[in-house]
């Protein structure tokens, strides 16, 4: 997206937040940074973008050879992974709020729809797995409110897979994405953003229906793998109509509620 953003009554700020942020679609669009997430106090947070625009690499594709039944790419950015299951066959459907994101990942062969994750999505109740990589279990920066939407989403016994932060932090803050250090060029107004390490997610997880899987290391990034609950999977975990979610992906240019092709 370019210039200003259309921004939507009634979505989330993180996601109003997202949308306006022209460095974040100049980043997506040209695959390449610098690119931060800057607090309100000044503290940068680099973002890998790079990674992020290129193929699946190894610790990736070690995600996604655990996956199950048709799967769910949270704030998917420029589709790598949704490429690369759409690739091995897999069902998959990436969502992001922004427009530059979900354009990038139909560039790619994946499937993806311009939209935040507590908003109305295909196939609620029925994925086998969910991600939250690459930072997104800091989403709307309440852990607990991400962990029960995604418990919404899954088929009972579905599988969340989340990348957690690799030091150990339960932090909130608000945030912009800059892309200079001194964080003049932010757009948008700060959004809500979490920094959650791995005991914290289970912290958070506890006490509620989910049940801890595993967790794993692989190179610098961290992982936790949990079951929404202990009833068995369904059978099949196809968002229902599934040709229709993923052939109304074609659109170019969707409503701010309509497929597109982005991040």
């Amino acid at each position: 997206m370019t210039g200003a953003a259309r921004l939507v009554p009634g979505r989330p700020a993180a996601a109003r937040a997202w949308e306006a942020s022209d460095p974040y679609a100049a980043a997506l669009r040209s695959g390449r940074g610098p690119l931060f997430l800057r607090r309100t106090d000044g503290w940068l947070l680099p973002l890998d973008v790079e990674r992020w625009c290129a193929r699946a690499d190894a610790v990736d594709l070690e995600v996604l050879d655990r996956c199950e039944g048709a799967v769910l790419d949270v704030g998917c950015g420029p589709g790598r992974l949704v490429a690369e299951l759409a690739a091995r066959g897999r069902t998959v459907l990436g969502i992001d709020v922004s427009e530059a994101a979900v354009d990038r990942t139909l560039r790619t062969g994946g499937h993806s729809l311009r939209r935040s994750v507590f908003e109305p999505l295909p196939g609620e109740g029925r994925w086998g797995t969910v991600l939250l990589m690459d930072g997104n279990v800091g989403i709307g920066g309440d852990p607990r409110a991400l962990l029960a939407r995604v418990a919404a989403l899954l088929a009972p016994g579905g599988l969340l897979i989340a990348e957690t932060a690799p030091v150990e932090v339960d932090e909130r803050a608000h945030v912009q994405v800059v892309d200079v250090p001194d964080g003049h060029a932010a757009s948008g107004a700060p959004f809500p953003w979490a920094r959650i390490g791995t005991r914290a997610l289970l912290r958070h997880a506890g006490g509620t229906d989910w049940r801890n899987a595993v967790q794993w290391t692989s190179g610098e990034r961290r992982f936790v793998a949990l079951r929404s609950s202990s009833r068995p999977a369904s059978r099949s975990a196809e968002p229902p109509n599934s040709t229709a979610v993923i052939s109304s992906q074609r659109a170019r240019k969707p409503s701010a509620d309509s497929a597109a092709t982005d991040r």
